[in-house]
């Protein structure tokens, strides 16, 4: 056993082995394996082969400067992703509480608080007095 480890060791040398790429794929190629055990689809299945080969490409491939360079822009893309998916959540949470005037002035959007009727707004950019209802 610890002779097929020390090979596969010296296998991996210089290889670029795994990242959060391929492990984004290997758990895409798992979902759609489980979702293809109920809808068999030729189409599910080729993107499923395609996807592995490419993970296993990626693992093995020499060419460790291209495969850092993916999986960087793989990161970024998931962070926008996440960051638009936690600002939603944040507008959803703060519009239960405030409701948010835009000036017609200037266009500076101002936080009130819910439940005070008809207010008058006084914008602290442009200073201009505008009504809204809260």
């Amino acid at each position: 056993m610890r002779d097929w480890r020390d090979r596969f060791r010296r296998f991996m040398v210089g290889r670029y082995g795994t990242d959060e790429l391929n492990r984004f794929l290997l758990t895409a190629v798992l979902v759609m394996i489980l979702g293809n055990v109920f809808a068999r689809n030729r189409l599910v299945f080729w993107l499923e082969a395609i996807c592995l080969i490419l993970c296993y490409f990626r693992m093995f491939s020499r060419n460790t400067g291209r495969r850092f360079q993916e999986n960087q822009v793989y990161l970024r893309w998931r962070f926008y992703v996440g960051e638009w998916f936690r600002n939603l959540k944040f507008r959803i949470q703060e519009g239960r509480r405030y409701k948010i005037f835009k000036c017609p002035g200037c266009g500076q959007k101002i936080r009130i608080p819910r439940g005070h009727g008809k207010i008058q707004i006084r914008c602290r950019k442009c200073g201009r007095e505008f009504f809204g209802r809260s």
